[in-house]
């Protein structure tokens, strides 16, 4: 088990979104769901917690109710390999109600905010010439989805 665990904390859809998760992330699984039992009447029955793997690493996700909302101070990075995780990723993240934000920052339809990041980006961002990664940092900036193609035309223009 690992020392630190993200922990969700939903109206009401933990395990939609678990299931959601762990069908959009490869080397993912379910690990446990819990139930509320008969010392909340009302609840008896319904999801508590879900606890699953995403990739490896552990979640628990929790039906605790309207009284808190994900907002963009917490987010997950995910590393892309390339376009076209990057393109699949966004493209579920965003659908059925989710929000496209600036600079490969999005909303998934649970509110839960992502950085779909592809791993090209951060290496032209880290090239020892200050030029070329102002260039794709500014190119960066002007996007949403990230496009590793636009971002190449910056780098290679220097």
């Amino acid at each position: 088990m690992q020392k630190i665990t993200p922990f969700l904390w939903f109206d009401g859809e933990a395990e939609e979104a678990m299931n959601f998760y762990v069908g959009l992330f490869p080397n993912s699984r379910i690990m446990n769901v819990s139930r509320y039992n008969d010392a909340i009447p009302a609840m008896s029955g319904k999801v508590l917690t879900c606890t699953f793997e995403l990739d490896g690493v552990q979640f628990t996700a929790l039906n605790g109710g309207p009284e808190f909302k994900f907002n963009e101070a917490i987010s997950f990075y995910v590393d892309c390999a390339d376009q076209a995780e990057v393109d699949r990723l966004w493209s579920a993240l965003t659908a059925n109600g989710g929000e496209e934000s600036q600079c490969g920052w999005l909303k998934d339809r649970f509110g839960v905010s992502w950085q779909i990041v592809p791993r090209a980006l951060t290496e032209m961002m880290n090239d020892a010439n200050p030029l070329k990664a102002q260039r794709v940092t500014e190119s960066m900036l002007q996007m949403k989805k990230i496009d590793v193609a636009e971002l190449r035309r910056a780098y290679e223009s220097v």
